[in-house]
């Protein structure tokens, strides 16, 4: 989409005027999804809050819960997996194979992964149901395989490829001096299978907060908001949550830092919080910001391509 210094109308041009004439690919607006309530991934184990800011009224999320989700259960891989006992409710443990990842190297140990509360000291674990059927387990001790891979998940996490997305503005690349230009993020969830310690780890990234930087000193968040794009007909009327308003023309280089909390799973066991954030910034998107000049004219350009505002005006 662009703005051309040039339009005018048969009387006089002004920002709405501009806008009516613009061009651009259909965008169909959709209502924003804030979370401010638990992440329902089948356990409850992670939480972003959002708490009220009283000078602004806007959601604003605690960081602490972001950085430091905490995970009210403990875990226990049973090894007695292939036992047969009373205590073993799937017997397919019993038959279970766990041939070596690599040629020579140790076999597996089929194991049930069982979950108690925290609240609970040394819980009397055959009490506790299997979240999650028999699976190999790669580790000379099993049972410490969750707190090895636990002391360096967080800087596992923050090593992957995660696409931070990027930046939409609308109008762009030229909007208009004292008119809202609305922003949103294409972030997304991403998911990756990953090995730690020889386990299989799947990781999942979510975007949980966003901080706009708008390039003219000013930034909003960090905010539970990713905007979303609006038609364009509504883009000089209408400011969003994350709209902005340049009070001067000139060249502004705009980002968004995403913060992604995570959860990973190991070897199909209960997915995990991880104890942090990974922290992505978008390249800079360099938004152009024009002013608009009103006029009387006396005919179109088509009646007189010379007149002001016209391609062919005198300059």
């Amino acid at each position: 989409m662009v703005i051309t210094p040039w339009l005018r109308a048969s009387t006089f041009v002004t920002a709405a005027a501009v806008i009516l004439l613009l061009q651009s690919p259909g965008a169909t607006a959709k209502e924003p999804k804030i979370d401010i309530g638990y992440v329902d991934n089948g356990l409850n184990l992670t939480a972003t809050h959002w708490s009220e800011d009283p000078a602004t009224g806007s959601l604003v999320p605690n960081l602490d819960s972001l950085s430091a989700a905490e995970d009210p259960n403990q875990y226990m891989a049973d090894v007695h997996c292939r036992s047969g006992g009373t205590d073993t409710p799937d017997k397919g443990c019993l038959t279970m194979e766990c041939p070596p990842k690599t040629p020579g190297g140790e076999e597996g140990i089929p194991v049930i992964w069982r979950q108690a509360p925290k609240s609970i000291s040394n819980p009397q674990w055959t009490d506790y149901p299997p979240i999650s059927g028999p699976m190999c387990l790669y580790d000379a001790k099993p049972e410490n395989v969750l707190a090895n891979i636990a002391t360096r998940i967080l800087n596992d996490f923050r090593q992957l490829p995660v696409n931070p997305g990027t930046l939409q503005a609308q109008p762009f690349p030229h909007t208009l001096k004292g008119g809202p230009t609305n922003f949103y993020t294409t972030a997304t969830e991403q998911a990756f299978n990953v090995t730690i310690l020889g386990q299989t780890v799947h990781l999942t990234a979510t975007p949980a907060s966003f901080t706009y930087t708008f390039g003219d000193g000013t930034s909003l968040g960090p905010t539970p908001a990713a905007g979303y794009p609006i038609p364009e007909a509504d883009w000089l009327l209408n400011q969003t949550r994350t709209s902005h308003t340049y009070t001067a023309t000139g060249n502004y280089p705009a980002t968004i830092t995403t913060s992604y909390t995570g959860t990973y799973s190991v070897n199909n066991g209960p997915p995990l919080p991880i104890n942090g954030t990974l922290d992505l910034t978008t390249e800079p998107k360099t938004i152009q910001v024009w002013k608009t000049e009103k006029a009387l004219v006396a005919d179109t350009c088509q009646e007189n391509p010379t007149s002001w505002g016209c391609p062919n005006a005198e300059k």
